[in-house]
């Protein structure tokens, strides 16, 4: 199921179809729509029951050196970098791993919503910028933040970088007092989504509605 995100209420009509499930693509949201199949289903995490695990904290921990930057929707040649090395390195084969300079592009920039990059780095010894070790594109929604895509640095297993940007989220969420983190798509048992399942509480989208997980 396809909709148009129009570019003159591009931001409201996000809004609501991220609460009704959809995710965004560039200016398309889209939502699984299989006549035999249900197994993808949207997850948010409610910002004020979240608390984090002692495992959660150990990762923020291990990740408090890394800087962090809010920037415009534009894409650069490191960050085009580093996705192309986590893409190789994390999904061989996968849908994206033969994406264009022109694609990630698009898929930063071709858009209408209210939307930004999350950069991350490590220290710098000479004062300047440090080492581009992740990433992570973000909608502002009217009910908390949408993480549309993240790619981070796959020779840094330790770190968990994945997880420290959904839990950082989670932070930068609790200082805007915005009510959602959306997660995007889970599927049960899939070893590529099983990390979205050790965040609880979540809320799962049913046919009747949000329903809290614990």
């Amino acid at each position: 199921m396809f909709a148009n995100l129009p570019f003159s209420e591009g931001a409201d009509v996000n809004d609501q179809l991220t609460s009704a499930g959809f995710r965004r693509s560039q200016n398309i949201a889209y939502r699984p729509a299989c006549e035999t199949c249900d197994a993808c289903v949207s997850v948010r995490l409610p910002v004020a029951d979240f608390v984090f695990s002692r495992s959660q904290r150990k990762v923020l921990n291990r990740n408090a050196d890394l800087s962090r930057a809010l920037v415009e929707a534009e894409a650069t040649m490191e960050q085009f970098d580093l996705l192309r090395r986590y893409l190789t390195t994390r999904h061989p084969g996968g849908g994206m791993t033969d994406m264009t300079w022109q694609d990630y592009v698009a898929m930063v920039e071709d858009t209408a919503v209210r939307t930004h990059l999350i950069e991350y780095r490590l220290p710098s010894d000479d004062g300047g910028p440090g080492e581009l070790v992740a990433v992570c594109l973000t909608d502002l929604l009217s009910d908390g933040l949408s993480m549309v895509y993240s790619f981070f640095d796959p020779r840094l297993e330790r770190r968990s970088l994945g997880v420290f940007a959904v839990l950082d989220h989670l932070r930068q969420a609790e200082l805007i007092a915005a009510p959602y983190v959306y997660l995007g798509y889970w599927v049960q048992g899939s070893a590529k989504m099983d990390y979205k399942g050790r965040f609880r509480p979540m809320e799962v989208l049913r046919p009747l509605g949000w329903t809290l997980v614990v």
